[in-house]
């Protein structure tokens, strides 16, 4: 009996160092093309179920690599909801794991959608270094599928990296690269819509007609076929066609609706696109329906859409937590079993236990601060704030945007606070007649405190104002 057990025990411990690639074709590969199929189309629902289903598997099979995969799926979709703090909790869970693991193919993944992560909440220097951390890891892997898939992904969030930094030729260089391993006309796009729009019209349109034309053949209604319609139309508008851009956008705009649940962020480009459109049409109202849309777009943040995402995100992480802490009881048992038996695995079984009461407390932890997060309004509040003409507004405006308000006196001192507040609520995306109504003024009035501001921060006329104030942060 005592030679069957250590056998078992031999096996359990081959098991757990055995080749990082084990799952690679069986669970990695086809979890990862399903996730981007569901991520793609915007069919949010579908692609919880799947991560979840996996996740489940990876519990089954041990497989802690397999659970950090989901974990990074779910911070991914998160990221496109602008759902940030529920994102960070699941990189959070994914690093814990990826931390141990000798496998390149995992931590290319992670450190790629980091990457854009930090990207989108305005860290451009740690988006280039995380995604240059996914690139020194996919140099590792053997070729694969799943290497190209990953590596068409970390050449085009190089290239967008390389466009922040305005290193136009590198970005391009990029690009290119990320095309070799493309067939849906997405790097076809990204070429057209950072380097060229603004320097060879003729090249953008060559580019942008591979795009199109790969987005028929493909017949998908999804995220691709979004941003080639988008970035289409914003081209036509640049070209004075203005008929064409309207045909675009609006078959934009309907993709959009197909695909809201997971690319809720992307209504209000479309509806920006469209109220430059009918303002240099002259179709004064139109702009200004879709300026309100817009503006209500950007302010709103999703938060009906986030509410059942937070409680499908909350269902998940409890699911986890429950299958740990049963994995971790068994695992328990069967320790104190084995201590019985084989006495001088004493040792070794108490720094497991020790473990294992760590990671539950750990998680216990992270639960209390998941339910934390989740109840912060202070975004709300400074709206309600703002909305009630509340002397408080500034200051809590202050503490929301720290380095804003400075850097508006950096370049007038003079600002009064009137004149702070008033630019707050542009920041915030209020409308004229929304400013006009909360602080009791008249219409006309707002609009020449708008020509003012123009003046004392030296804001050129043909700049949006609004897209002014998004540009400080």
């Amino acid at each position: 009996m005592m030679r069957i057990f250590l056998l078992t025990l031999f096996t359990i411990f081959l098991s757990c160092n055995s080749d990082p690639r084990k799952y690679e074709q069986s669970f990695d590969t086809p979890l990862l093309k399903l996730n981007e199929k569901f991520r793609l189309a915007g069919e949010y629902d579908s692609l919880v179920s799947l991560n979840r289903k996996y996740y489940m598997a990876a519990e089954r099979l041990n497989y802690n690599e397999g659970k950090a995969l989901c974990y990074i799926n779910l911070a991914e979709v998160n990221i496109s909801l602008e759902n940030y703090q529920k994102s960070q909790i699941l990189f959070d869970k994914a690093m814990n794991i990826l931390k141990k693991s000798k496998n390149d193919i995992h931590k290319a993944r992670f450190y790629n959608v980091y990457g854009r992560f930090n990207f989108e909440l305005k860290r451009p220097d740690k988006a280039f270094e995380y995604n240059n951390e996914a690139a020194s890891h996919i140099k590792n892997v053997r070729s694969s599928p799943l290497k190209d898939d990953l590596l068409f992904n970390i050449y085009l969030r190089q290239g967008t990296y390389f466009i922040q930094k305005k290193q136009y030729s590198q970005a391009l260089h990029f690009f290119q690269k990320a095309r070799k391993f493309d067939d849906t006309g997405l790097a076809e796009c990204a070429i057209s819509d950072y380097i060229y729009m603004h320097q060879e019209k003729d090249s953008a349109y060559k580019y942008l007609m591979m795009a199109l034309d790969k987005t028929k053949i493909r017949g998908k209604a999804d995220g691709i076929a979004l941003y080639t319609y988008t970035i289409l139309g914003e081209y036509y508008i640049t070209n004075g066609q203005y008929d064409k851009a309207e045909e675009s956008l609006k078959k934009a705009l309907e993709i959009d609706k197909k695909t809201k649940r997971i690319y809720a962020y992307y209504s209000k480009y479309i509806y920006n696109d469209l109220r430059t459109l009918y303002d240099r049409k002259g179709d004064k109202e139109s702009a200004y329906f879709y300026l309100n849309a817009y503006t209500e777009a950007k302010n709103r943040n999703n938060f009906s859409i986030l509410k059942t995402i937070n409680q499908d995100m909350e269902s998940f992480i409890k699911m986890a937590k429950e299958d740990s802490e049963e994995y971790a009881d068994n695992l328990r048992w069967t320790i104190i079993f084995t201590i019985l038996i084989v006495s001088f695995s004493g040792v070794y079984a108490w720094r497991v236990i020790s473990s294992l009461r760590k990671k539950r407390s750990v998680l216990k932890i992270e639960a209390e601060e998941l339910k934390f997060l989740m109840n912060d309004k202070k975004h709300e509040e400074i709206l309600k704030l703002a909305r009630e003409n509340d002397p408080a507004f500034l200051a809590q405006f202050k503490e929301a945007y720290p380095g804003f308000i400075s850097k508006l006196l950096e370049v007038n001192p003079g600002l009064e606070n009137s004149e702070l507040i008033f630019c707050a609520m542009l920041k915030l995306h209020f409308t004229s007649k929304d400013i006009a109504r909360y602080t009791f003024v008249q219409h006309k009035t707002v609009q020449q405190k708008k020509y003012r501001i123009r003046k004392r921060l030296y804001i050129p006329a043909e700049t949006d104002i609004y897209q002014f104030f998004d540009d400080i942060n």
